[in-house]
């Protein structure tokens, strides 16, 4: 099986992880170079992992030996880094959110869809194993039509953040905790109704100095029909809980603990034909389904997962959030169209 040789963009938390569980249970994908602005503070790290380093994503896109990079870098950066990667004729693997526009998405997705390039997005919790089955069975009809989804992603990690670190900077991550866990909800609640039209949001902060905001919550409805309620807090232990209600039957998933050491799940199922049931799922790598995932893409063996209308639908979604936690008001989603290179946007 062709190995895909990968060079990862940024060494901060979410990249070091990546490199780790990588090494240790990849098969298709392997990272073989990475690269960070900041060389000083990584090198101890790439040096400890025979990872060669360097400062220049410029450099790193001209080596011929390198198929594809994973950008792990702050989400400001991702529209230009991806443009520059898909000059270089390099498949592009993107940490979420993909852009912080509607039209910036849809011009990553067209870029690499016109250059015949995958496009990945690092929506890991897709690949929990509980949560495939449940967006396998809902796309079965096994849970009927779906009626609404409950979800809440929330942590304290970053009440210890130094208050200059990006994570924390507004224009880089607006409305609270919607770029570091909400997005990963929209994408689900995306990936099971489809298209958002409007959204109510409420964004407070009520117990930090975080200032986008530590408590988001967004009620959003559907065009095809249908609601989710989604929550973001920064402010509290982690929680991750994702229920989805069908006239079939519904599903709930609580992580055991987060992505970033899974220790597994709990699912409790109820159906129209019998009691509510309660299961245990063991941990699994989420990160390395993705990005596996994304290697099969590049090397040809199968379609990458996520398309790249839900990718651009989600970060519609996201910018309509965004804006509707500043107004207080309903705000109406806007649809973007691909009309090849040009991207036009319209109120649905």
């Amino acid at each position: 099986m062709t190995t895909i040789k990968v060079a990862l963009v940024g060494l901060g938390w979410w990249g070091r992880k990546m490199v780790d569980t990588m090494a240790a249970h990849g098969d298709v994908l392997r990272i073989t170079r990475a690269v960070d602005p900041a060389i000083d503070a990584a090198r101890e790290f790439a040096a400890a992992r025979n990872l060669p380093l360097g400062d220049s994503l410029a450099e790193a896109l001209a080596d011929p030996d390198i198929d594809a990079v994973i950008l792990a870098t702050p989400h400001a950066f991702h529209e230009q880094q991806i443009a520059q990667s898909v000059a270089a004729g390099k498949h592009v693997f993107c940490e979420k959110p993909l852009a912080l526009t509607g039209a910036g998405a849809a011009q990553a997705v067209t870029l690499c869809r016109d250059a015949g390039l995958v496009l990945g997005m690092g929506h890991e919790r897709r690949f929990e194993p509980p949560m495939a089955q449940l967006l396998a069975d809902a796309a079965a009809g096994k849970l009927g039509r779906l009626l609404q989804i409950e979800a809440n992603f929330s942590h304290d990690k970053f009440l210890s953040l130094d208050p200059t670190n990006w994570r924390l900077k507004p224009d880089q991550a607006p409305a609270g905790g919607m770029t570091a866990t909400g997005i990963h909800l929209t994408d689900l609640a995306i990936r099971l109704m489809g298209a958002a039209s409007d959204v109510t949001v409420t964004c407070e902060t009520l117990a930090s100095d975080l200032p986008s905001g530590d408590t988001m919550s967004a009620y959003i409805r559907f065009i095809g029909g249908g609601t989710a309620y989604i929550s973001a807090t920064l402010a509290t232990p982690f929680i991750s809980r994702f229920a989805v209600y069908g006239t079939k039957g519904w599903v709930e998933i609580r992580d055991r603990a987060h992505v970033e050491a899974p220790e597994g799940w709990v699912v409790i199922k109820g159906d129209v034909s019998g009691p509510i049931v309660t299961t245990e799922v063991g941990p699994s790598e989420a990160v390395v389904a993705n990005l596996e995932a994304f290697g099969r893409a590049v090397a040809g063996i199968a379609d990458y997962p996520i398309t790249g209308e839900e990718m651009i639908a989600n970060i519609t979604l996201l910018e309509t959030i965004v804006r509707a936690a500043k107004s207080g008001k309903v705000e109406a989603v806007e649809k973007v169209v691909l009309r090849g290179p040009i991207t036009v946007q319209e109120t649905v």
